[in-house]
């Protein structure tokens, strides 16, 4: 059962395979990848931020499931969930843009390289439900980055987007029914009036 822990757990997950896979080059340690707002990157310098979340109702059953003798439950609801990628430099000045194009181009590679998030990677609900998370690198517009950077006085840097899909959260819905237990038949005899 995927429980409302989801978005986090596959964040985490995402999180994850990207130390596993950019440390020690191009970043040196681990916990400079992190899930965070580019806006507060700290001391980070890869941050992975949840900025959308929609419902994917693609090829989705909706309706109910029967989930005891006389119980039934909601369908799960299944999501896809865009995180920006950005890049924090702490070079100096005449290496940060160099800097930061490595770690994008870094990051770019795992990804392509990983279309599903490795069973390794999820904890959790996700993890209980042998989830299949994938990952898509999704085209952008370039004002569609601009917008999510203008809510701040911060400068624009070098961002992309990963698409994740198949996050499901279980409802808790339910409704219980009875069984017919007996049924009446009556039958008419020819000529028989009722």
């Amino acid at each position: 059962m995927a429980d409302y822990t989801a978005l986090v757990e596959a964040g985490n997950a995402l999180v994850e395979l990207l130390r596993d896979n950019l440390t020690p080059e191009p970043i040196g340690n681990r916990e400079l990848i992190a899930l965070c707002s580019p806006h507060e990157s700290e001391n980070n310098q890869l941050t992975l931020y949840l900025y959308q979340v929609e419902e994917d109702t693609q090829g989705v059953q909706s309706g109910y499931y029967q989930v005891s003798q006389n119980v039934e439950r909601l369908r799960p609801t299944r999501y896809n969930l865009r995180f920006l990628v950005t890049a924090h430099s702490k070079a100096p000045a005449q290496l940060k843009e160099a800097d930061q194009y490595r770690m994008v181009g870094a990051a770019l590679q795992v990804l392509k390289d990983h279309p599903v998030i490795d069973a390794q990677y999820l904890n959790g609900s996700l993890a209980e439900q042998n989830a299949v998370i994938r990952v898509v690198l999704e085209k952008t517009q370039q004002d569609q980055l601009l917008k999510i950077w203008n809510n701040t006085s911060t400068a624009y840097k070098l961002s992309f987007v990963v698409l994740l899909t198949g996050v499901e959260i279980d409802s808790r819905k339910e409704r219980r029914f009875s069984r017919i237990t007996d049924v009446a038949i009556e039958t008419k005899q020819k000529g028989e009036r009722t």
